[in-house]
């Protein structure tokens, strides 16, 4: 049975669907609850359209396994994944209230301090996927949601469907066909556009520091109609953070490090560029 369109009040399972959170290109994002305690979770449910595609079938499941095997609290949990009619795949994970961190750089630029801050709580999560053998490939604004919490708020990653991970062989798995750019482009590190099968842990790097740059600078350290080509020529801008101390120092220095064109001279992981920013905000 093919999946059908759904609407507020249908079930899925043991959730009732409330609103239309978002939606994407390979699936649509409800608010919901469960029908007994009425706690709210986040749905995912793949596209009627994308459901008659094995590669946006297989990329669905992906993301499953993926969040199954994660605990950091800086990535969004998954409770179940569903199959079945009439809505066909449907990810079940926790709601995460608060305010994508890409509405947020609308209005608004961040301090050294809060920056380095919303940056070890992103690389954290990445090191956690980095750990056992996922890289993400879209790390972006639109899919980090910052959580208020008693110390402001607390950054929170999500959506995997671009994700890339390690075959039980230890070789990296894709969907992705030989020379396509996949990704989203002002994030993407340079080897990422000509080849996102090239991608390797210190891309996903590139893309963290990318969202350290823009939340400092208020824009992207390739801006122009060029940048693609500026990107693929050429060394990012130094980051201009108006300040002439320690800690911004370092932390030019360290962002600066992470967004090289060549990968080999980035931080080689995530943890290796949150153990520095970490000691940066220590003193250390």
């Amino acid at each position: 049975m093919a999946p059908v369109q759904l609407a507020p009040g249908s079930q899925i399972g043991v959730y009732e669907l409330e609103s239309l959170l978002g939606t994407g290109a390979f699936g649509v994002v409800w608010l919901a609850h469960r029908s007994d305690t009425k706690e709210r979770v986040a749905i995912k449910v793949l596209h009627p359209e994308a459901a008659v595609s094995r590669e946006s079938v297989e990329r669905f499941r992906r993301e499953a396994w993926a969040l199954s095997r994660l605990q950091s609290p800086h990535i969004a949990r998954m409770y179940e994944f569903l199959t079945g009619p009439p809505f066909g795949m449907a990810l079940v994970m926790e709601y995460i209230e608060g305010e994508l961190l890409s509405d947020v750089l609308k209005r608004a630029r961040f301090s050294v301090e809060d920056a380095a801050g919303l940056g070890i709580g992103v690389l954290s999560g990445v090191a956690e996927m980095q750990a056992i053998g996922i890289i993400h490939r879209d790390i972006k604004p639109e899919n980090i949601i910052l959580r208020p919490n008693e110390n402001g708020w607390h950054a929170v990653i999500f959506d995997f469907n671009l994700s890339r991970v390690k075959n039980p062989n230890g070789k990296m798995s894709s969907l992705t066909s030989m020379h396509a750019a996949i990704g989203t482009v002002p994030y993407m590190a340079p080897e990422q556009l000509l080849d996102a099968r090239r991608v390797n842990e210190a891309s996903d790097v590139y893309s963290v520091a990318t969202i350290m740059y823009r939340s400092v600078a208020g824009v992207l350290p390739f801006d122009t109609r060029e940048s693609l080509r500026e990107k693929l020529q050429q060394e990012a801008r130094p980051l201009p953070t108006g300040r002439d101390d320690d800690v911004a120092k370092g932390f030019e220095r360290i962002v600066g490090k992470a967004l090289r064109r060549r990968p080999a001279e980035r931080h080689a992981n995530a943890q290796e560029m949150l153990d520095e920013l970490t000691a940066l905000v220590a003193g250390g």
